[in-house]
């Protein structure tokens, strides 16, 4: 069995960070978690049950996440993918990884965001190296498990779902995505972007729409992020399966390489199977 750890990593203590975990038994990949915080996979893994209520923020424990994770799925986790600026080095500016995906992704509009010494800052320092001291070194050229990867949603989207551009998905721009329409049709628009990007998902890991629900139409915006979070934990547990399958490359350097998802080499193993 092979299992990823999906997760969608908050840059700030204050924030919730999404959780994911996927298995496969010969290639036949399961979505068996999603989460919109850290305490729901741990708590999952201790009572069996996902709490509902607002999710909170708090920095990764990777010693109890991989425990949690490694008892969910009843077996180790392999891979970990992680939507954070990672490095072996301090992380002060722009990377190399970087400047590479927005050179190859500008055009698309999936540039990446700019880290520094603050943001993340400590909180990428620790989740790295708390990480490495449970034997999952950063991952940078070579796959190998255990391993930790750095992954980016954005970029992975357009390539699943073979887009010209950056999907509008994000609850807290739809005004500046249709900044014409009224509210409700706003929120439709984006219940539709979510769907379909649900229906890709699941046609990649089963499970996926039984587990992605969409939230209630009227839900209030955390109810909306939270999903979002989750969602974006899951795209980034099918970017690590991509990896372990040889259907993503590493945009980067030795120090810190960002992997994404190329529709060609989707499309060539999609062929064979």
């Amino acid at each position: 069995m092979t299992t990823i750890l999906g997760i969608d990593a908050a840059w700030t203590a204050t924030q919730p960070s999404g959780v994911a975990l996927v298995s496969s038994m010969g290639g036949d990949w399961r979505l068996i978690f999603a989460g919109r915080s850290y305490h729901q996979l741990l708590a999952h893994a201790e009572e069996g049950l996902i709490p509902t209520s607002r999710p909170s923020g708090s920095v990764a424990e990777p010693a109890a996440l991989l425990a949690a994770a490694g008892k969910i799925a009843r077996a180790p986790v392999d891979l970990v993918a992680v939507d954070m600026p990672l490095s072996r080095e301090p992380i002060e500016a722009r990377r190399v990884s970087d400047n590479l995906v927005s050179a190859a992704y500008g055009a698309r509009h999936c540039s990446t965001h700019t880290p520094s010494a603050i943001r993340p800052g400590k909180i990428s320092d620790d989740l790295r190296s708390g990480f490495e001291c449970c034997g999952y070194g950063l991952l940078t050229r070579e796959v190998s498990a255990p391993g930790l990867l750095e992954v980016y949603p954005h970029p992975a989207l357009v390539e699943l779902m073979r887009a010209e551009k950056r999907l509008p998905y994000k609850q807290a721009k739809t005004r500046n995505y249709w900044p014409m329409e009224t509210l409700i049709s706003r929120r439709s628009k984006l219940f539709e972007t979510w769907s379909a990007i649900v229906a890709s998902l699941d046609l990649e890991i089963k499970g996926a729409s039984e587990i992605l629900r969409l939230p209630p139409f009227e839900a209030p915006s955390w109810q909306l992020k939270a999903f979002e979070d989750m969602l974006d934990a899951v795209i980034c547990a099918w970017a690590g399966i991509c990896v372990f399958e040889g259907t993503a490359v590493p945009f980067g350097d030795d120090t810190s390489a960002i992997w994404i998802p190329q529709s060609a080499l989707l499309a060539s193993r999609r062929g064979r199977r």
